[in-house]
């Protein structure tokens, strides 16, 4: 009898190529473009309901955020030159095509806006361009998530379906650290409650993400990502938990507790984002996660035949 084909590693090498991308230019860029979009949003909303302190100081955020994510992506590129090149063919097939698109016209969106609001001028001007970063935002923030999952990194392509979800409320978790941060109390009654579901939302599409991916998961929980997606956790639920029992204090006590809580909310959503980018490299440097899952995948094929 013929043994049954396994998959195997040549001489223990990995199967794929690990990404090239440096943690601190890549994974900085995903939390910044995070907090970027979804900050935009919160702005609007802000705008919206009269909340001027708040609107102006989300606005300017978000200008600085993505400027500091674009120059991130830039330094990765290694030559300025290489961005304009990206825009020369738009492919909707590509994640990075439409990125790059969209943060081509979310970038001169957010600056006009809090160029408008903090000098007050061109009002009408800045409203347009309000609406259109908030319009924009919320691909700006999650897109890298699925520019990550379609790649041949198994804890970022086995996790496609939940990544998205996890960007988004690590995103709507980092805007709303921002806006307590910068806001008086008497404004930031929505970023507390944008807080507490992005916490629970996180939360669960970890978890969710955690079962789909089976062994993979196992770079999640251990080494720098694991360190990392703990203090994310813990992070995270101290920021939530403070902007709420914030709400209990007296005005003086609560204002440098809303503050700490913004930070701490700031910091999880970026040990999320630099978390995940290790889990997807230590997937890749490990032939252990490309060929056993491979490896199930023909047994269930040989199992239905």
């Amino acid at each position: 009898m013929v043994p049954r084909a396994e998959f195997e590693s040549y001489y223990g090498r990995p199967v794929i190529k690990a990404p090239s991308w440096a943690a601190r230019d890549i994974a900085g860029y995903f939390f910044l473009g995070g907090l970027a979009g979804a900050g935009s949003v919160l702005a609007a909303g802000a705008q919206l309901t009269g909340r001027t302190t708040l609107a102006t100081g989300m606005k300017a955020s978000s200008l600085v955020a993505v400027s500091l994510s674009a120059a991130a992506l830039v330094n990765d590129l290694g030559r300025p030159s290489r961005f304009p090149n990206m825009l020369r063919v738009l492919k909707p097939t590509s994640p990075m095509s439409v990125g790059s698109w969209v943060l081509a016209g979310y970038g001169p969106a957010a600056g006009t806006a809090a160029l408008s609001a903090l000098t007050g001028r061109l009002p009408r001007t800045g409203t347009a361009a309000t609406a259109a970063a908030a319009l924009l935002g919320p691909v700006v923030a999650t897109y890298t998530a699925v520019l990550a999952a379609d790649t041949a990194v198994p804890a970022w392509h086995g996790a496609h379906r939940e990544l998205p979800y996890l960007f988004a409320a690590s995103a709507t978790a980092a805007a709303a650290g921002m806006a307590l941060v910068v806001a008086p109390t008497r404004e930031s009654a929505p970023a507390r409650c944008a807080a507490l579901f992005a916490a629970a939302t996180e939360q669960l599409a970890s978890q969710r993400m955690e079962r789909r991916l089976g062994m993979i998961a196992e770079t999640l929980r251990e080494g720098r990502a694991g360190t990392l997606l703990r203090a994310a956790r813990l992070l995270t639920a101290v920021g939530a938990a403070g902007a709420v029992c914030g709400t209990l204090l007296p005005p003086r006590a609560a204002r440098p507790v809303a503050a700490a809580s913004g930070a701490a909310l700031l910091a999880g959503s970026a040990c999320t984002r630099f978390g995940v980018f290790a889990a997807g490299v230590a997937s890749a440097e490990d032939p252990r996660y490309t060929v056993v899952p491979q490896r199930e995948a023909l047994r269930e094929r040989q199992g239905s035949t």
